[in-house]
């Protein structure tokens, strides 16, 4: 059934799509009239949040204007180089380590720590294959669906206490920040791991995606203002990650996420899919429409 709804995923109506891959994922009913889960409003979101700044929100490239303009720019990771196309790429003329992203997708990354060991055929391959994803049709996530597919070339960050470049991923809903969580050993050899924590940085006792880590991450240092930039970069959008890294006690813009996993992955226990979807206030869409 999978390899089916693939195949005709360029064919399907956005709504229909999205109803049998939820019901794939579930095992039950999308609820798109009455939605009450997490899961259950991204997927009506997707459907009915539509405004062309999104796009921009999304694109790795132009949200960096778009979040200077509102938080400041010594919080934007530099840019070193932007290209069409991977044979383009300026190898020599780039520092020893950086990092390249596709602007249009969710995975088209690749961590340059020393250029000079870098596979280069290796890496073409993985960035034409991510230049040729069409992301929008994977989980109709519409912000994606008029991104230009380019290649973005960015400073390597990693905090020098451990090397290791943390996520916080900031969940906020109208503005206001509820709660966020950490990705730690994201880019190591081993398991990812989510842990999730209110506002209070408290941890919240689920799983989505990944598990728990063994030891729990420390508060970070620039938590209270993460949240002070987050409220201000998610006021009026119903429901949105905004992604930080602290880098040697300063902190610096990863993206902008409209659908958490697609919408598409389960919470343990799964009483928490309702618990979080009570944060969604989706009259903030029907108000506009």
């Amino acid at each position: 059934m999978k390899k089916v709804l693939s195949s005709l995923s360029y064919l399907l109506p956005d709504e229909i799509f999205l109803r049998i891959k939820y019901r794939m994922k579930f095992g039950k009913k999308l609820n798109l009239k009455n939605p009450k889960t997490f899961n259950e409003k991204i997927q009506w979101l997707k459907l009915h949040d539509r405004k062309d700044i999104y796009t921009k929100m999304v694109d790795k490239c132009e949200v960096k204007e778009y979040v200077a303009s509102i938080i400041g720019e010594e919080y934007i990771i530099p840019t070193l180089a932007v290209y069409d196309k991977f044979d383009d790429i300026s190898f020599n003329k780039l520092p020893k380590r950086f990092v390249i992203k596709c602007t249009h997708d969710s995975g088209g990354i690749i961590i340059v720590k020393d250029k000079n060991k870098l596979d280069i055929k290796n890496a073409r391959k993985t960035i034409n294959e991510s230049l040729k994803r069409k992301y929008y049709y994977h989980g109709r996530e519409w912000p994606y669906k008029n991104v230009k597919p380019r290649i973005i070339i960015e400073k390597y960050m990693e905090d020098k206490k451990d090397g290791e470049l943390r996520d916080y991923k900031m969940f906020c809903f109208n503005g206001h920040f509820e709660f966020m969580f950490i990705a730690t050993n994201r880019y190591g050899d081993g398991e990812t791991y989510f842990d999730f924590f209110n506002r209070n940085f408290e941890h919240l006792p689920f799983a989505n995606g990944h598990p728990n880590a063994p030891t729990l991450p420390h508060r970070p240092r620039n938590f209270d203002k993460m949240i002070e930039l987050a409220e201000k970069l998610s006021n009026g959008v119903p429901q949105v990650r905004i992604d930080f890294y602290d880098v040697n006690g300063k902190i610096y813009f990863g993206e902008i996420t409209f659908s958490h996993w697609s919408g598409m992955m389960p919470f343990e226990p799964e009483e928490w899919d309702r618990k979080l979807g009570d944060l969604i206030d989706l009259k903030i869409v029907e108000r506009r429409r």
